[in-house]
Order: structure tokens, then C-alpha cells, then sequence
């Protein structure tokens, strides 16, 4: 099928919202484009599905569950995750939009490099290992791992792309045509004989990953998709350093526990994986983690053209029942390198197409991996036999059909299984002729440790009888640590110590506090070495330092009571005395803090206590005349009181007498009485 040159999207706006730009990448399920988010002025990857999965009986399914799935995806947060931004429909178009990841992808990478070394293949590994992990601990599995959906940033930090898609389209053609979507190379055995997958299903798919990448080639390689699933399903998986003799044998065990057939013998799931990974790395030297194998190198245009968000070009509508679809990548008309080529595998011929190269196929569950023979059709024209023959042959066909792959195949996982106890959700399954698939511990804060938290498929889901559901158990809430020695530190530091540990720390409350200083935490709301729930609340209160008060006046003021009034805005006081002729003994004479004045409380203030008047010398007057004894007095500083004797108002009369004595002190400004006699 060829492409135009114009797309009539591009300059369309989606949606009200979405402007397209140019076209990125298409792809048998979707075309990617770039477009500017006029609301929030960004730039975006709008993924918009083809038409043709929302046509027909299977239509509205797998829209509603393309809708279930974007929600779903759109919940992971993980630097290692295309962030899902939006989801909608316009028209009779659905679409996602997702973070736009500027730079490359893997199969273009190993196009341009023929393999990486190894510490390249095992840092892209981890990588991807990494960010699955978040969704295995959600319940929720990829099952489209390839190197189309591993995204490299122009800082070369590892994205994973497309959760969901492949998942929504899958479960609803599993129930509709029997067939399972997916790409062959990386397809899982448990998935082409049955249809089951779980966590483990994309951690085969990483190992298949691993080894292309240390080797630039797929450990599986055929000339038609059946062929290369059969080997999936009975070869076991080589080992690297079959093809690149150099390569450790950590290496080789590594592969080999990844991309294990049995599911049993892998880790049981992303972060139990990323483990192993990180294991066999600080196992390696760093010669060995530099060197890459000696492979040809891919044309670079031709392999990933499209750069990010790139999926290969493909068709899932598969024909007949046993029939396979492929896709190629491969320029047409126009040299659009994103055409969709369709080859058909039907009985009488086989494609000799290599399938070298990621290639998105609709397989019959566990159809198609025996050789089929067929003779010649009799062309004897004895018509009535032959056609009761077929007519008894379609009725028992039918039949079969209806209870192998038909309605009656189907059954529907039974409700009541969350929040039930794992022994009673198995009992429940084995009463609906369902098995309990793998069980993946995760954390959950409201449901009980042992108990179910969530099932894929999921409650009222379509699903095959003797079909597997893998439950997702509660470990229980995932309880961290309160920190001890908080109080009495710095609040950025507590702050970020209480963050560290998993805990959700809202703005710092204030409080005034005459003991601990400003900006020092006063306390938390939970206790030194609590356990509690990841993402629980902790409110940090720190200290704003004595609180402010206004200093009052307690001039004129006996002491004591000057004393009680100054420590009752909080304040410390301290006494001295001193002389003043201006306020009398035991008054407030002066206060070190000016009052009105703003101050805090435990500040120090100094009240000075008067002690009267200073004591001055009496000055000797004895024999002076009244006029030079008062002036010689009064010059000290004392007021002068004369009396007069018998003889005191005669001429030439002198002091006979003064009160106090003379040498004597006195308070300044006191009466000194003299005598004239």
C-alpha cells in the first residue's frame, strides 16, 4: 500500500488544541506526528490511530479500552517513561498525546553502530529495566518491547515508549480473531502458544534486547514470522558469545536468564531483572565493558529514519484464521521510508523475506508452529458427496470452532477478587476454570498485606477458558522511617531529610518560641522512628525566635513594680542604682531600653533605681559672716536656713554653729542651719 506525499492532517488542528506540524513516523497501529499544543505553547507527539481499529464488531472495544489503557499509562511518572499528556477522540479519530523525546531510537542507533559495547548494551538494559519496573509495581506490562520503542534523547537518556497500545489492540483481536499482536522477534514463547503474559513477558523481551544489542543481530531468524516464533517456543536461546567469542560468561548467563523459554527460570519481573543486570556489570572490567563487537553496519537512513517516537512500518489485520501479516520497513513512492508493505503467508507459497529486522505480526494463538502440507484439491465433479462431506465438516468445524475458538472458548474473569485473600482469589479462579498466573508482590496502602490489590486481565475481562490471570498482592503500605534528631537542627535540613525517607512535606508551620532559635525546627507531627506509609504527611513546625513585644515605661516607677511590669512582656531585667536630684530613692531614675521601642521577648533591659540625692561635704562656716557663710553653702549645693543668738543681730555678729556639722556629708540640695551669735 503506498503512501501520499501530503498528509491531510498535517496544518490540521486536532481536537481544537493539537497543531500538526510534520509527520514523524507511521506504523500498521498508529502515525506519530509532531505538533505544537497551542494551550500550553509545547511542542508534542500526537499518536493518532488508524481508522480502521475502530471499525467492525471489535470497534468500540478497543476504543474503550485504548481509552482505559492511555488513563492507565498516563499515571506512570518515571524519567524513564514517555509521559503520556492527553488522551481524546475527534471525530472518528483517537489519539494520544506524549512527551516529544528530541534525538534517536535504539534500532536506528544499532543501524548506524551494528552493536554497542557492552557497557552501552547493559546501561541501555538497566535503563529500560528501570523504568518498567514502575509499571510492574502498578500491575501493568508493556508486551511491545522492541527497539523502535526505546527512545535516545539527544542527552542520550533511555525513554520508553507506547505503554498500553499494544496491549489495547491485543486483547481485543485475542478475543475477536483469536490472534495476538506483537513483534516477532521479541515475542515471548507463553505468548505465541497460549496468549498469556506477565511481567516476565517483557523481561524476555529485554533479554532478546540485550543480545542484539552486544551482537547487532536477533538470536532468532527466519524466512517467514511462523518460522521465527517456532524457534521462540522450542529452541533454547544461544548463547552471545556464540557470535561474538570474546564475549564473558557472566554475559552469557545473564542473556540466558532474561531470555529463559521457560517463564519459571527468568527473574520474575523488571526490578528483580534490573538486579541481575547491575550484578553482572560490577562483575565485568572495564576493558571488556568498552569493547564492541566487530559487526557491518546498516545504512543509518534506512534503518529508524524518523528518529523519536519511530515505530516500524506494520499491519496488524491478519487474514484467514492461521494466515500471518507482516511488515516491512522499506522506501516507496515519494521515498517515504514509512510505507506499509503487506505480505501474506498463505499455504500454497512462502515469502523469502528475512525477518532479520522488528516486524509488528498478528499470529494465531498457538496455531501455525507445526510445517503444514497440503495436497492438490480433487477436481472430480462428483458434487453431492462432497457437498454433504463439507456440510457435516463445517457443522463439526463449527462446532470446534464455537468451543475453541469461538464464544465458547471465552469466559470472563470473575468479580470479588480484589481485596480478597490470595488462597480465596485462587479458589475463586479454579471455580471459574481459571488458573492463578504469576503473582507480583507490590505496596499497597489500603489494602491488607496478602491480599489481592488489582488482576490482568482485569475483573469482567474477556478471557480463554484454563486461561491464566497474574495477580498483583499487597505487601501492605510501604512503611519508611520518621527520622530521629529533628528537633534543634536547621529546617532545610529536617525538610529534606523527611523527603529523602518518602514522606510528603508541606510548607513548614511557624511558631514564636523564647528557647529555640529563628529558623531551627521546633518539632514534627510524628514521633522519632515511626513507621509510616510512603507518601504520608509529616508537618515540620520551626521557630520564628522570641516573639516581639513593645517596651513599656516604668519611669517614676518603684522597683518592684517596675520589675513586674518589664517581665511581663517578657523581658529580663536587671538593676543598678544610682543619685538623681531629679527622682526620688527607690523610683525608676532609667531604663536601657527606650520606651515605645520595639524589642523581643527574653531581650535584656537595665532599670537604674535612684538613690536620692548624692551626699556632698558640709563646708566649715564656724566664725564666717551670715553673707559669706550662706554664699560658701549654698555653693556646695545645700539651701541655708539662718538662726540668730542673743547677740546674732549685731554688727559684725558670726556663725557660732551649723547643723549639719561642718566635714559632715549631706544629701545634695538638703538644709545645712546656721547660727549667728
Amino acid at each position: 500500500m503506498a503512501t501520499t506525499l501530503t498528509d491531510p492532517l498535517i496544518g490540521h488542528l486536532v481536537d481544537g488544541r493539537y497543531e500538526v506540524v510534520r509527520r514523524i513516523a507511521r506504523g500498521g497501529m498508529a502515525t506519530v506526528y509532531l505538533a505544537r499544543d497551542r494551550r500550553l505553547d509545547r511542542d508534542v507527539a500526537l499518536k493518532v490511530m488508524h481508522p480502521h481499529l475502530a471499525e467492525g464488531t471489535s470497534g468500540s472495544e478497543f476504543v474503550a479500552r485504548f481509552r482505559r489503557e492511555a488513563k492507565t499509562a498516563a499515571r506512570l511518572a518515571h524519567h524513564g517513561l514517555v509521559g503520556v499528556l492527553d488522551q481524546g477522540v475527534d471525530g472518528d479519530m483517537s489519539y494520544l498525546t506524549m512527551e516529544y523525546v528530541e534525538g534517536t531510537n535504539l534500532r536506528r542507533r544499532l543501524g548506524e553502530l551494528g552493536a554497542l559495547s557492552v557497557g552501552e548494551s547493559l546501561r541501555v538494559a538497566a535503563d529500560v529495566l528501570d523504568a518498567l519496573t514502575v509499571a510492574h509495581q502498578a500491575g501493568l506490562v508493556h508486551r511491545d518491547i522492541k527497539p523502535e520503542n526505546v527512545l535516545i534523547g539527544t542527552r542520550e537518556q533511555i525513554k520508553v515508549a507506547d505503554f498500553g497500545l499494544a496491549r489495547a489492540i491485543t486483547e481485543v483481536t485475542s478475543t475477536t480473531t483469536g490472534t495476538i499482536l506483537g513483534t516477532v522477534a521479541y515475542l515471548a514463547p507463553e505468548l505465541v502458544s497460549t496468549g498469556f503474559t506477565d511481567t516476565r513477558t517483557d523481561v524476555y523481551a529485554v533479554g532478546i534486547l540485550l543480545y542484539e544489542m552486544l551482537t547487532g543481530a536477533q538470536p532468532f531468524t527466519g524466512a517467514t514470522p511462523i518460522q521465527v516464533a517456532y524457534q521462540h517456543v522450542h529452541a533454547e536461546m544461544p548463547a552471545p558469545s556464540d557470535r561474538v567469542t570474546w564475549l564473558p560468561i557472566e554475559v552469557d548467563e545473564l542473556v540466558a536468564s532474561l531470555a529463559a523459554r521457560d517463564p519459571d527460570d527468568r527473574p520474575h519481573d523488571a526490578a528483580a531483572a534490573l538486579e541481575l543486570v547491575h550484578r553482572v556489570r560490577a562483575s565485568l572490567d572495564e576493558t571488556t565493558l568498552g569493547r564492541r563487537a566487530d559487526v557491518p553496519v546498516v545504512d543509518g537512513a534506512e534503518v529508524g529514519r524518523s528518529g523519536q517516537h519511530q515505530e516500524p512500518v506494520e499491519d496488524e489485520h491478519a487474514g484467514a484464521a492461521g494466515d500471518v501479516v507482516a511488515t516491512v520497513d522499506g522506501p516507496v513512492a515519494g521515498d517515504d521510508p514509512d510505507a506499509t508493505t503487506r505480505l501474506e503467508v498463505e499455504p500454497a507459497r512462502e515469502p523469502t523475506t528475512d525477518l532479520g529486522m522488528s516486524r509488528t505480526i498478528a499470529l494465531t494463538i498457538g496455531q501455525g508452529l507445526e510445517a503444514r502440507t497440503e495436497a492438490p484439491a480433487s477436481r472430480r465433479r462428483r458434487v453431492w458427496p462432497f457437498l454433504l462431506l463439507a456440510l457435516v465438516l463445517a457443522l463439526a468445524g463449527g462446532g470446534w470452532w464455537y468451543a475453541a475458538a469461538g464464544p465458547g472458548a471465552w469466559t470472563t474473569v470473575p468479580a470479588g477478587l480484589v481485596n480478597a485473600e490470595l488462597a480465596t482469589a485462587k479458589q475463586a479462579l479454579a471455580a471459574h476454570g481459571l488458573q492463578a498466573g504469576a503473582t507480583t508482590p507490590v505496596f499497597s496502602p489500603t489494602i491488607p498485606k496478602g491480599s489481592v490489590v488489582s488482576t490482568d486481565p482485569a475483573p469482567g475481562e474477556r478471557i480463554r477458558k484454563n486461561g491464566s490471570v497474574a495477580l498483583a498482592v499487597s505487601k501492605g503500605p510501604d512503611l519508611r522511617t520518621v527520622p530521629s534528631g529533628l528537633a534543634g537542627s536547621p529546617v532545610a535540613d529536617a525538610v529534606a531529610a523527611l523527603k529523602a525517607a518518602g514522606f510528603d512535606v508541606p510548607e513548614p508551620q511557624h511558631q514564636y518560641d523564647d528557647s529555640v532559635p529563628a529558623g531551627r525546627v521546633l518539632g514534627i507531627s510524628a514521633e522519632d522512628g515511626a513507621q509510616l506509609p510512603v507518601g504520608s504527611t509529616v508537618t515540620v513546625t520551626v521557630s520564628d525566635g522570641p516573639k516581639p513585644v513593645t517596651v513599656p515605661s516604668v519611669l517614676g516607677q518603684d522597683a518592684t513594680a517596675a520589675k513586674k511590669a518589664l517581665e511581663a512582656v517578657g523581658l529580663k531585667v536587671e538593676q543598678k542604682q544610682d543619685y538623681s536630684t531629679d527622682y526620688p530613692e527607690g523610683q525608676v531614675m532609667a531604663q536601657s531600653l527606650a520606651p515605645d521601642t520595639a524589642a523581643h521577648r527574653t531581650d535584656h533591659i537595665i532599670i537604674t533605681i535612684s538613690q536620692g540625692p548624692p551626699l556632698v561635704t558640709v563646708p566649715n562656716v564656724f566664725g564666717e559672716s551670715e553673707k559669706r557663710a550662706t554664699k560658701t553653702l549654698e555653693d556646695a549645693g545645700f539651701q541655708v536656713k539662718v538662726t540668730y543668738g542673743v547677740f546674732g543681730k549685731l554688727f559684725g555678729a558670726r556663725v557660732v554653729a551649723q547643723d549639719p556639722a561642718a566635714d559632715q556629708q549631706a544629701p545634695q540640695g538638703s538644709t545645712v542651719t546656721i547660727k549667728i551669735g
